[in-house]
C-alpha cells in the first residue's frame, strides 16, 4: 500500500548531517510516510550512513545517481515516490515532530489538489563543528498570492522580511508536478523558480501556522558565495523576463542592485545582460541622482571603467585620500556659505 506521504532528501556529500534530518522525519507523529534518500554522485560516506540508516527501518529507501545537482536528485525522488504528498527536505536541515501532522490538518478546510502548504521555520546557524551558535525564529504569516511573487523576485539581501516559501517548508500534493518540476538548468534559486510558476499556475498555497522547519546556515552553504550567487540572480531574472514579462517590475529592485555591482566591479558581462532587462528610473549617490534612460547608464558604466574605484567607493579609500576629500568638502561646504 502507498503511503501518504514522501519525504525526498537530495544528497550530496552532506552524510554528517544525513541521521540527523532521516530521524526527524522517522520520527514524525504522522507514521504513514517513506522517506528517500537520493544519494546525487556523492563521494563521503553517504551510501554507508544510508544503507544503515535503510537497515534500521523499512520505510527509508536509498536511491543513487551520477552527479546532476539538486534539481535533478528531486526530481528523480519525485518519480520514485509513492506517497500522495510530497516534501523536499535537505539532509543538514530537520523538521518538527508535528509538521506533517499538523500541516494536513487543514484539508478540513481546502481541497488537496493543487494544494501546498507552508510554514514558519527557524533558522539555526552551526559552526564547523555543528555546534548551534545562533537561532533565529521568522514567522511568515499568511500572505497573498502579489506579495508571495513580489518576495520571491526581491534577494534577501534586500529585503526587511524572511523567505516565505522555503521549499523545506512546503507540503505539496502530487498533482502539483503535473504543472511544474524543478529546472535542472539551474543551479541555484531554482526553489524561487519553482514556487514562482506554481503561483502564476494558480496553485493554491496554504500559511499552516507552525515553526515545522530548522534550517542551518553553515560554512559550506552555496549561497555564502556572492560571485556565484550574483549570477544565478541574473539568471532567474532573465528567466522571469522570457517566461513572466508582467512580472519584471517585480524584479527591478534586484536588478538595480546588481547594475550597481557590476558598474563597481567594471563587470561588462553582468551588465550587458541586466541593462537588457532594466527599466528606469535609475538612481545614484543615495538617490540625489534620476536617470531616465538606459543609453545614459551604459554611458555611466563607460565613465566608469576610467575612474579609480576609490574617488567613487569610500571603502577603497585609504587615510590619505579620504583626508584629502575631506578637505575638499569643507571648502565645498565653505563656499556655500558665503
Amino acid at each position: 500500500m502507498a503511503p501518504l506521504v514522501s519525504f525526498i532528501l537530495p544528497c550530496f556529500n552532506r552524510a554528517n548531517y544525513l541521521e540527523k534530518c532521516v530521524i526527524s522525519v522517522l520520527n514524525q507523529t504522522l507514521t504513514d510516510l517513506e522517506c528517500l534518500i537520493i544519494d546525487d554522485g556523492s563521494t563521503d560516506n553517504t551510501r554507508q550512513v544510508s544503507e544503515d540508516l535503510v537497515g534500521r527501518d523499512s520505510r527509508v529507501k536509498y536511491f543513487y545517481k551520477e552527479n546532476g545537482g539538486v534539481s535533478s536528485a528531486r526530481n528523480l525522488g519525485i518519480n520514485k515516490s509513492q506517497g500522495e504528498w510530497i516534501q523536499c527536505l535537505d539532509p543538514d536541515d530537520w523538521i518538527h515532530e508535528d509538521k506533517t501532522r499538523f500541516q494536513l490538518n487543514y484539508l478540513s478546510n481546502v481541497a488537496a489538489e493543487n494544494t501546498i502548504f507552508y510554514c514558519d521555520y527557524e533558522r539555526v546557524y552551526l559552526d564547523s563543528n555543528q555546534n548551534i551558535i545562533k537561532r533565529e525564529t521568522n514567522i511568515i504569516s499568511s500572505l497573498a498570492k502579489e506579495k508571495l511573487i513580489q518576495r520571491l523576485l526581491l534577494p534577501d539581501f534586500l529585503a526587511d522580511s524572511p523567505f516565505p516559501l522555503l521549499q523545506q517548508c512546503l507540503l505539496m500534493h502530487r498533482s502539483v508536478f503535473n504543472k511544474k518540476m524543478f529546472d535542472e538548468d539551474l543551479k541555484a534559486l531554482q526553489d524561487r523558480d519553482f514556487t514562482l510558476d506554481l503561483l502564476v499556475a494558480e496553485v493554491n498555497f496554504v500559511y499552516t501556522p507552525i515553526v515545522g522547519t530548522f534550517y542551518t546556515k553553515h560554512e559550506s552553504n552555496r549561497t555564502n558565495n556572492w560571485f556565484y550567487m550574483k549570477n544565478y540572480y541574473t539568471i532567474l531574472y532573465e528567466t522571469v523576463a522570457k517566461k513572466h514579462k508582467n512580472l519584471i517590475t517585480f524584479c527591478q529592485p534586484g536588478i538595480t542592485f546588481l547594475i550597481k555591482e557590476a558598474i563597481k566591479e567594471k563587470d561588462k558581462n553582468s551588465f550587458d545582460r541586466l541593462i537588457k532587462i532594466f527599466y528606469p528610473p535609475f538612481y545614484l549617490l543615495n538617490n540625489n541622482i534620476k536617470i531616465n534612460h538606459n543609453i545614459l547608464i551604459k554611458i555611466i558604466y563607460l565613465i566608469r571603467l576610467i575612474i579609480p574605484q576609490s574617488l567613487l567607493y569610500e571603502q577603497y579609500r585609504g587615510p590619505r585620500l579620504k583626508k584629502i576629500i575631506s578637505m575638499f568638502s569643507g571648502i565645498k561646504k565653505q563656499t556655500k556659505a558665503v
